[in-house]
């Protein structure tokens, strides 16, 4: 494994990371397609066997149970010291109305909550989930720098907002002398383009790592458009997606299809080596929930697509709303 540097961080991750998403309890939380811990753990191992030591995973995943199982197999299959975890805040985590959103009750007491269920004493990547409109922006930066100086993580990302939101955050952050949010992690696959206009070209220049969420467009890009699985028939927030463009979409996705059949592997090592490709991304978050997804996306870093073949898988994209925030 070759590993990268998150942005301008010194630190070092694999250029895949491991979505914990798919892991968790299916009776908690809102996950019911998620991978009891038994059948999760083959996949945790298997992982850091193979060299991937960057784990994404958040407080609201399966209602907290994600966390708990990643913190009990990075125990037992990793050395804490090379690992990098990663770990989120703003979702609603009980029925009061202080166990959500980014306030500095919430993201304080949402930290320790994430250590305990992981049993660690610090995360590596503190990700604010989403942008938090009912709190003033300075609350959250000053309670995630506050977070930063208690030794409790250490780095901070963001995911999935707009660019202007992004600019002012950064700019707050360096106005103020606080601990800077070094990744942004958003939707972005080749049927989800529209970061590249203004968030993209934003943490370029502010030396921030991308580390994309669902780079394979939930499964979409790699199966035949109308082909259903048990996720996509249980998951509800991703039915929500992917639904402004179809005929483009479909066409993208036939793309992927081709030229997969034309060079031998399966469409998911195509999808993801375009993701891994483009300039500032640092690590694809990858789900894995059958033994061929670590397999494809492992694979995905050995192949460099041409010029004719990044040409053909972009042509159809049409211009859509962002969605996913």
């Amino acid at each position: 494994m070759d590993y990268v540097k998150l942005g301008s961080t010194g630190l070092d991750v694999s250029p895949i990371a491991l979505g914990a998403m798919s892991y968790g309890d299916p009776e908690r939380g809102a996950h019911a397609w998620s991978l009891p811990e038994e059948e999760s753990r083959g996949f945790l191992r298997r992982s850091v066997e193979a060299g991937i030591n960057f784990f994404d995973t958040a407080n609201v995943y399966s209602d907290g149970s994600s966390e708990e199982i990643l913190g009990r197999a990075l125990r037992e299959f990793a050395n804490r010291d090379e690992t990098v975890v990663a770990t989120k805040v703003f979702s609603q985590m009980g029925t009061g109305p202080n166990q959500r959103g980014l306030s500095r009750k919430a993201i304080l007491q949402e930290i320790d909550n994430s250590l305990r269920r992981l049993d660690m004493e610090y995360v590596d990547l503190y990700i604010i989930h989403r942008f938090d409109p009912h709190t003033p922006l300075e609350e959250t930066l000053e309670a995630l720098n506050d977070v930063v100086r208690s030794g409790k993580a250490r780095y901070l990302g963001a995911s999935s907002m707009a660019a202007w939101q992004f600019a002012k955050a950064l700019h707050t952050q360096r106005e103020h002398g606080w601990a800077r949010f070094v990744s942004m992690q958003s939707q972005y696959n080749l049927i989800s383009r529209e970061d590249e206009r203004e968030l993209f070209p934003l943490s370029l220049d502010e030396g921030i790592g991308l580390t994309p969420w669902s780079p394979l467009a939930r499964g979409r890009l790699t199966r035949d458009w109308d082909a259903t699985t048990a996720r996509s028939g249980t998951d509800e927030f991703g039915k929500t997606l992917y639904r402004q463009s179809e005929d483009s979409d479909r066409a993208i996705a036939a793309a992927v299809a081709e030229i997969a059949a034309e060079r031998g592997v399966p469409r998911a090592q195509v999808a993801l080596a375009w993701v891994s490709a483009k300039p500032g991304v640092t690590a694809p978050i990858v789900g894995a929930t059958k033994p061929g997804h670590l397999d494809d996306a492992l694979a995905s870093l050995e192949i460099t697509l041409t010029a004719d073949e990044i040409a053909r898988l972009e042509a159809p994209y049409t211009p859509r709303m962002p969605e996913g925030f």
